[in-house]
């Protein structure tokens, strides 16, 4: 539901199946099924919800998915973004899985084959035989319910190979996936290049805008504010004057940006309020959150120790929900979590646990 270019993430999963003609959806919710669910219901067609009380893994989402599928189906996760060509190419294909080349395999399940047949599937190996990676979407038989013994689906379809199940790989043309917050940044980038230019609110005739730029009902843009796309900026938002809105950005409804503030391959969700004076660059900042002046946010190249595992990152800083900063703070390369409150001139790197008070 984290929203990219302004769209739940999920709704760029739904519109690749319905640009391909599928109507029969089962979404499988689990952790804050309220939100998905009313967003569900705000659709134009009916979709299917299923509960897994306890989230125990991939393959059990399916398995609580099992009475409402009926023959052939398509297996889909809906945190990541797929095009609909690539839906098309595995679309009525029996026992196959769309693949992708990516620079850094081990993060995934890295997929091994002899021409467009799968040989093996390695869940996030340490060394890894190839840089082919799944990208968790399938086309399989409801037979394949008998091979779901284990927790997680990598398990499940090494299982039906070892059986000698033929499993097809096909190419994936688009897909892009956020294993870390900071793959949000890059998931928004490839997603406002798709955005329309539209304009809605009201904008001072100084305002110079540059670039495809979506602006939303009921917001207002100050004077001698610049803005260059492509940027999309949501409803009843309150930017400038003398604010300057850089490519890359998303901006969310309800969100204030006071004057001589810059913002730049950001991704701001709703409500958030930035202070005047402030340089917010490479950052994705969570609901609710109220950044005061002269906050900085300066983008570089670190390690992070993220599950056990040293991550390589560059980025400015991830915040969630509702985090609060006193003015001239500076994040470096870091995440934060929700309900977070930093005092007056810190400067914050690494990681902050949620509830944490910087002082």
């Amino acid at each position: 539901m984290i929203p990219v270019a302004n769209r739940p993430i999920i709704d760029y999963v739904i519109s690749a199946l319905v640009q391909n003609g599928i109507r029969d959806i089962i979404v499988v919710v689990g952790y804050r099924k309220e939100q998905v669910i009313r967003y569900l219901n705000t659709l134009d067609l009916p979709v299917t919800v299923v509960v897994q009380e306890r989230q125990l893994g991939t393959a059990h989402a399916l398995q609580c998915a099992e009475a409402a599928v009926q023959g052939e189906f398509l297996l889909l996760p809906g945190d990541n973004y797929i095009d609909s060509v690539s839906i098309g190419k595995i679309k009525g294909e029996e026992n196959a899985m769309l693949v992708h080349e990516h620079p850094y395999p081990s993060n995934f399940g890295v997929v091994v084959t002899e021409g467009d047949v799968v040989k093996g599937i390695f869940e996030k190996p340490q060394q890894a035989p190839s840089i082919t990676v799944s990208t968790g979407i399938y086309s399989l038989k409801k037979d394949f319910f008998r091979f779901l013994h284990s927790t997680e689906l990598p398990d499940a379809i090494s299982g039906m190979i070892e059986e000698g199940v033929c499993m097809r790989a096909i190419r994936a043309v688009d897909w892009q996936d956020a294993i870390y917050p900071w793959d949000i940044l890059k998931m928004n980038t490839k997603m406002l290049r798709q955005i329309p230019s539209q304009r809605a609110g009201m904008m001072s005739s100084s305002v110079v805008i540059a670039g495809p730029v979506s602006i939303g009902k009921g917001t207002t843009i100050g004077p001698h504010t610049t803005i260059k796309g492509p940027a999309v900026i949501g409803n009843d938002c309150e930017i400038g004057p003398h604010a300057c809105i850089m490519p890359g950005t998303s901006i969310g409804s309800r969100v204030g940006i006071e004057p001589f503030a810059f913002v730049g391959n950001s991704l701001l969700m709703d409500d958030v309020s930035i202070g005047s004076h402030s340089a917010v660059y490479d950052m994705v900042i969570g609901e609710g959150c109220l950044l005061a002046d002269h906050t900085t946010a300066t983008s570089r190249e670190s390690l992070l120790e993220i599950e056990g595992h040293i991550q390589k990152a560059t980025f400015g800083a991830v915040l969630g929900d509702r985090v609060t900063s006193a003015p001239f703070t500076v994040f470096r390369n870091c995440i934060i979590g929700n309900n977070v409150t930093v005092e007056e001139g810190r400067v914050i790197s690494g990681q902050v646990k949620d509830g944490a008070v910087v002082m």
